[in-house]
């Protein structure tokens, strides 16, 4: 942190002592392509994340710099114009936070530098942008002694990212890092926003994040694909039945009328949804009862049902989940995030980490001829300023 700070310094030629700031990345422990089908997810912030560092300016200037991409430079606007550029890359995301508070009747009327410095991998599909995001959300809010609503900086991750920054993703990655807790993880509900705060009980374990290393090429334009085929099977079930949202339906009821379903394809994407939906509320009480094991075969179910049904993993993450399950001490692996690359994750014993880390890189490398990265993290809170927490 003294390297950040004294990187602060030399970036933007000041003697201003900068606050702090830190945004998690989040994991999502099973739900996956239920938030935008109106169903529940249960994820949870981690300690990999976006640090802020920040100051007010006595201009209009908004200077941004990234300590990940030093060949860009310092990004500097005015923030009587914040549109999107798209040779602004990355800095687009705290430019529309910038923008959409100030829309929002949270005025300012100085500018701030802000250097960004973020551990979370690229393309790893952990959230780095709803993380740089809350990270701009918590900077706007302490520096300028603004005091926002928590959920209301969600919604507003969740606005920049769906119409400034143009994808059109669900509440997940900003309500998980908004509202992080730690040693906790959150079942939400995506249609009503009612939430829970599961405790986990690790003890003896440890969550690892396995990366592929897999370039996510196909993410976005198949993300949207999948949107588009979940909303025809809705529609397709809507012609008989009274519902908003493919997470309405129970298993049986989905049995009872798949056949509503003209597409095969949408009926394998609707059955997914409704699957994992009615997973995710088991796991919530399976948690509840410190049943582990149980938890770790519904994230294996998850994994097949993405797999086969959603169609969203591909080599990378099968290789790498499947030869998870053929290793001792693990209770459960699967896919995290929008798939198509990124990462997997795994319950493991802490005793044999080391072990399973070995045995998962040989397998993968054999079958893939790539390298995967491991990284074993923690539940962490939500964004926040932690200045008084670093030592200067």
């Amino acid at each position: 942190m003294i390297q950040l700070q004294q990187l602060f310094s030399s970036i933007f030629n000041t003697t201003q002592q900068p606050r702090i700031f830190f945004s998690p990345g989040r994991i999502n422990l099973i739900g996956e392509h239920t938030d935008y089908n109106g169903g529940h997810v249960f994820p949870a912030a981690i300690n990999m994340g976006t640090y802020a560092l920040a100051a007010k300016r006595s201009d209009n200037k908004l200077n941004m710099y990234s300590a990940n991409f030093p060949d860009e430079g310092i990004i500097d606007c005015d923030l009587a114009n914040l549109a999107y550029h798209e040779h602004h890359r990355w800095a687009n995301f705290p430019k529309g936070m910038f923008l959409y508070l100030m829309n929002a009747g949270y005025e300012i009327r100085t500018g701030a530098d802000i250097l960004f410095y973020g551990d979370i991998p690229n393309s790893a599909g952990l959230s780095s942008s709803a993380s740089l995001e809350l990270a701009t959300g918590t900077v706007f809010e302490g520096l300028y002694n603004k005091k926002i609503d928590r959920l209301e900086m969600v919604k507003i991750g969740q606005k920049v990212e769906n119409e400034y920054i143009g994808v059109n993703s669900g509440i997940m990655d900003q309500f998980a890092v908004g509202m992080g807790k730690k040693n906790h993880a959150i079942l939400l509900n995506c249609d009503t926003m009612q939430y829970y705060y599961a405790p986990l009980p690790l003890d003896g374990y440890n969550f690892i994040i396995i990366h592929t290393n897999k370039a996510r090429t196909l993410a976005g334009s198949k993300y949207n694909e999948r949107r588009l085929q979940c909303e025809n099977a809705l529609q397709d079930l809507q012609s008989n039945l009274n519902i908003d949202s493919l997470a309405d339906l129970t298993t049986d009821t989905y049995e009872a009328n798949k056949h509503l379903i003209r597409d095969p394809i949408y009926r394998k994407r609707a059955k997914h949804v409704v699957y994992e939906n009615a997973r995710t509320l088991q796991a919530l009480e399976k948690l509840k009862q410190h049943d582990l094991k149980a938890f770790g075969q519904l994230m294996k179910e998850s994994h097949i049902s993405l797999r086969d049904d959603y169609e969203v993993t591909g080599k990378e993450l099968d290789t790498i989940v499947e030869a998870a399950w053929e290793q001792s001490g693990v209770i459960g692996a699967r896919m995290t995030g929008a798939g198509f690359g990124g990462c997997a994750i795994a319950i493991v014993k802490t005793s044999q980490k080391e072990q399973f880390q070995q045995q998962v890189q040989q397998i993968y490398q054999e079958r893939t001829e790539l390298d995967a990265t491991f990284y074993t993290v923690t539940m962490h809170d939500g964004a926040k300023e932690i200045t008084k927490g670093v030592k200067a």
